[in-house]
């Protein structure tokens, strides 16, 4: 898993490096602004990038835009915002325009070193990693979507979870289930959201999409 690091904040920065290296993944490039991220992203291709939101010259939404053009440009790269913002405009932009492979923590949250590779490697894998907080802003006003009614409260809560980017039995360990009772939950879910099964579709991330679109200002 090669990585490249765009943080304006040097002792962030090297932190986060010497964190990665210290666990055998390879950190190919470091960024204090969006410009040098861009250069470091086309050179290296790296396998993910982590990004933080507001870097120079005006330090408001930088790292947000370069993330969007990181997705777009080079969509094998996965993006992981790590930031003390949230902006929620560009938080849902990264989901609509390409939901895999993205990831939005805030660092006043992380509480362990384990819990933010955790993420990493996840967004890494094709997968999300979403802060609680992150989601609890995108789902301010909620909107009518029939399917979501026909959800059950646990069935609520595990959806819920599904946007934090929780695996299966990462939910069971939440949760306290056994794992085939998750399934069955994940399964019902798709049932009432009406997603069939398809080749070409994610039914995780679409469900997701679902929930966050109804919940959105």
């Amino acid at each position: 898993m090669r990585t490249v690091i765009a943080e304006d904040n040097p002792l962030m920065r090297d932190g986060i490096a010497a964190l990665l290296t210290d666990l055998d993944i390879p950190v190919v490039a470091t960024a204090a602004n969006a410009d040098d991220l861009h250069a470091a992203v086309a050179e290296h291709r790296p396998d993910v990038a982590i990004v933080d939101v507001r870097m120079p010259p005006t330090f408001t939404d930088e790292g947000l835009r370069a993330a969007l053009a990181i997705r777009r440009g080079y969509p094998d790269t996965a993006v992981l915002v790590f930031s003390q913002w949230v902006e929620t405009t560009y938080a849902r932009r990264l989901l609509q325009d390409n939901p895999s492979r993205v990831g939005y923590l805030l660092k006043d949250r992380i509480v362990s070193t384990d819990e933010f590779v955790d993420a990493l490697r996840r967004v890494a894998a094709g997968g999300t990693a979403l802060d609680p907080e992150v989601i609890r802003q995108l789902l301010t006003v909620p909107r009518p979507d029939p399917g979501l009614d026909r959800l059950t409260a646990r069935e609520r809560e595990i959806l819920a979870l599904l946007a934090e980017g929780r695996s299966n039995v990462a939910i069971a360990e939440r949760l306290h289930l056994a794992g085939r009772s998750v399934e069955k939950h994940v399964t019902a879910i798709f049932t009432k959201l009406d997603l069939t099964p398809a080749n070409t579709d994610h039914r995780r991330v679409l469900a997701v999409l679902r929930y966050l679109d109804a919940h959105r200002t």
